[in-house]
């Protein structure tokens, strides 16, 4: 892993063979969304249009909105309803409507300014609004900031199908204000560990066992804890992105856990958070791990745990194990009828696996499905 000092933030850069270049800046404050050196060598007397959500507009947009008024010609502002209800390709026209209104043309730029919902549907609007526009992310959860908003896959939800229609398309920013973190529910910021505990478990062991030794000031999201743990999170995603930005190959591994959470955050009509469907899922490929030998028994445990002491669920309650593996068929990373599942070959090191059964995986959604453990016990 690592270290990174405190300077109140770092400066990641994402590079691949010239197709694409964006900085990564991870700071405490808004201020340098209006700097020459970041923000405003992209945005300088161009209109921008800060696209955020009704829970996110309250906290943060007149803090955005002043400095963007420093250094864009117009600052407009679209606020849609909160909830993965509003990812959807009605509200992307109400966008569309929007910036025809307000006459926004190609260099022009989208603000991007929330959590995941806010920062997927901002970017496939600009992947399609006059054939692609630039757009920043400027994400205010930790789900966002370590996972969601680097990489540039955008999409919206169609129907039941999460993220079933989308693009890559490549922020010229992400700008990361690590004080956003402090107005998270605990358990918003839980799901953000979700995927940043994937992040250790599938590519770097020593990343993974600080964060298990880093607990305490994690959980009370002290800065000189938050910035090293999102800075080593977006280094691996960066990796893993430059060499397959577009999911050919190794960008798989980083959907460890989505196949049976993706599954399980469907069938529970998205009450359930996406990093406590990941935590799930995660917990049912370590078990298929387990099983074939891959894992100890006490790394299982100890991954299972893991996930508990960050306030995050392993199991789920309320659907059948059989309705479970029936949706993990309709997961849109199938390839010829087979499903890619990530799988760990050891700690720090996962694997896609094109050969998991239909029995290896209803015995691991078995473990993580409480209503099976509880019959079991009667």
């Amino acid at each position: 892993m690592d270290t990174w000092k405190n300077t109140r933030g770092t400066c990641l850069e994402v590079k691949k063979d010239g197709s694409f270049c964006y900085d990564i800046q991870i700071t405490d404050t808004f201020a340098g969304l209006s700097a020459p050196e970041i923000g405003g060598r992209l945005l300088e007397g161009k209109r921008a249009c800060i696209v955020t959500d009704s829970t996110v507009a309250p906290l943060y947009k007149e803090q955005v909105l002043r400095e963007l008024k420093k250094i864009c010609s117009k600052v407009t502002l679209f606020v849609f309803s909160a909830g993965e209800a509003s990812k959807t390709l009605d509200v992307v026209r109400q966008l569309y409507e929007h910036l025809i209104l307000e006459q926004f043309d190609r260099k022009d730029v989208l603000v991007a300014l929330g959590g995941g919902v806010v920062g997927d549907l901002t970017g496939f609007t600009a992947a399609t609004y006059l054939r692609g526009i630039d757009f920043i992310q400027v994400p205010t959860t930790l789900l966002a900031q370590v996972d969601s908003s680097i990489g540039g896959k955008t999409g919206v939800d169609f129907d039941a199908y999460k993220n079933m229609v989308g693009a890559f398309h490549m922020p010229r920013l992400v700008y990361m204000n690590l004080k956003t973190l402090e107005s998270l529910s605990r358990r918003q910021f839980a799901s953000g560990m979700g995927e940043v505990l994937k992040h250790g478990l599938i590519k770097d062991l020593s990343y993974y066992t600080w964060l298990l030794e880093h607990m305490d000031e994690i959980e009370e999201r002290k800065f000189d804890a938050l910035l090293p743990m999102v800075a080593n999170s977006c280094k691996i995603k960066r990796a893993v992105v430059e060499k397959d930005p577009t999911e050919q190959g190794e960008r798989a591994l980083l959907n460890f856990g989505h196949t049976v959470g993706h599954a399980v955050e469907k069938l529970k009509d998205f009450r359930l958070l996406h990093g406590e469907c990941v935590a799930i899922g995660a917990v049912a490929a370590s078990y298929v791990s387990w099983k074939r030998g891959w894992l100890e028994e006490e790394e299982f445990m100890e991954i299972r745990d893991m996930f508990i002491g960050f306030g995050l669920p392993v199991r789920v309650s309320g659907l059948t194990s059989r309705d479970i593996l029936e949706a993990t068929r309709m997961d849109k990373k199938m390839e010829a009828g087979k499903i890619k599942f990530v799988l760990l070959k050891t700690m720090g090191e996962a694997v896609v696996a094109r050969d998991v059964t239909d029995e290896e995986l209803l015995a691991a959604i078995d473990y993580i499905n409480r209503d099976v453990e509880e019959a079991s016990n009667e």
